[in-house]
């Protein structure tokens, strides 16, 4: 069903009352965002915008739009510029909708705005970036991943420093989100800073949410052992990263550890990858708090009787833990669960994949 359909069957639910039609958009809105469809939370906001008062409706407007354009589609068109490999012409616009964002949507003393996608980063927001000062307000947008793509940009022509602060306002908009986390790694890694790459895979570790995540993590912490000459300590990482998910470009970047070093990578034992990682201040598997906001909002969704987020919340679990108990649940629910891939992780997953792509080709 597309938007103008939906928006149909919205206006049919409408009836007299301002006020409770708001309420009722609301709630369609909040179903449609957990649901990840687009187009139904485009249409109930359409029409949420079509209820409000002339001078509040000049205000949202004045807020999610540039010149007359929508944020989101106002993105759509940097990423089709990058896509067609024009850098320089997408760099404006994408400054343009930075300098927007981080003036319009600017933190104060009692409040600031987030980007969280779904219920579990919001979850996990919360109890790893507890305010008690500061109210949390979301942001109608994805924020971190339009900054992430302009740092993205810069980068791309050579702007690596430049890139740094962006990256760190991408992290504030939404500090769960892995994307910019492994764009500001990238960043010290191109510029053989050994200490900021150790300190940024610790932090993105603690949201890590993916066997995928948390392998980019240990493939970064070997490449840059590699570049210092850490030949032995490199290897252990290599290995934990194609342990927890095997990546095409890691075993190129093993093959060349092995040249370095002159001798072959050996598999080591469990107890020598913890010992190696702990030198570098590093867990050996996921954060345990991030596993926990997984469980505890699958059982949420449960008593709820929620099965959709619930079976998303247990595939986030079992991706982490592959707990056999948590496996068999789903596949009680989801008898035809063939992969145990949660949504979410596979979209940050892709999305990450394709910016990899856009720079390869």
């Amino acid at each position: 069903m597309d938007k103008n359909d939906i928006i149909k069957e919205l206006r049919a639910k409408m009836g007299d009352s301002p006020e409770e039609n708001e309420k009722m958009l609301k709630a369609e809105a909040e179903n449609f965002a957990k649901e990840g469809n687009i187009d139904g939370v485009n249409a109930a906001g359409e029409l949420l915008l079509e209820l409000m008062p002339e001078e509040r409706k000049k205000e949202v407007e004045r807020l999610t739009h540039i010149d007359g354009i929508r944020l989101d589609l106002y993105y759509d068109k940097i990423v089709k510029l990058l896509e067609k490999k024009k850098i320089i012409d997408a760099i404006p616009l994408a400054e343009r909708l930075y300098k927007k964002i981080t003036l319009d949507y600017a933190p104060t003393d009692t409040a600031k705005f987030v980007s969280l996608r779904n219920p579990f980063e919001d979850n996990l927001c919360q109890i790893l970036f507890k305010d008690e000062t500061r109210i949390l307000n979301r942001t109608p947008f994805d924020f971190a991943e339009y900054i992430t793509t302009y740092a993205y940009l810069l980068i791309e022509t050579g702007a690596n420093i430049d890139a740094i602060p962006i990256l760190e306002k991408a992290i504030e908009y939404n500090p769960v989100d892995v994307g910019p986390r492994f764009e500001l790694c990238e960043v010290y890694k191109l510029i053989r800073n050994r200490k900021m790459v150790l300190e940024v895979t610790r932090e993105t570790l603690k949201v890590a949410s993916s066997p995928a995540a948390i392998a980019r993590c240990y493939a970064n912490v070997g490449y840059i052992l590699t570049e210092y000459g850490e030949f032995e300590d490199a290897s252990v990482f290599y290995v934990a990263s194609v342990m927890f998910a095997p990546h095409p470009a890691v075993p190129m970047e093993m093959k060349h550890l092995a040249d370095l070093k002159g001798t072959p990578i050996v598999k080591p034992s469990q107890d020598r990858m913890i010992k190696v990682m702990k030198k570098y201040d590093i867990d050996y598997g996921p954060d345990k708090q991030v596993i926990e906001v997984a469980a505890q909002l699958s059982s949420n969704y449960l008593i709820q009787k929620d099965i959709p987020n619930a079976l998303n919340a247990l595939k986030l679990t079992y991706n982490l833990t592959l707990d056999e108990n948590v496996k068999n649940l789903i596949l009680k629910l989801d008898p035809n669960a063939a992969r145990l891939v949660p949504k979410e992780a596979a979209s940050a997953d892709e999305a990450a994949a394709n910016r990899e792509n856009i720079q390869k080709n």
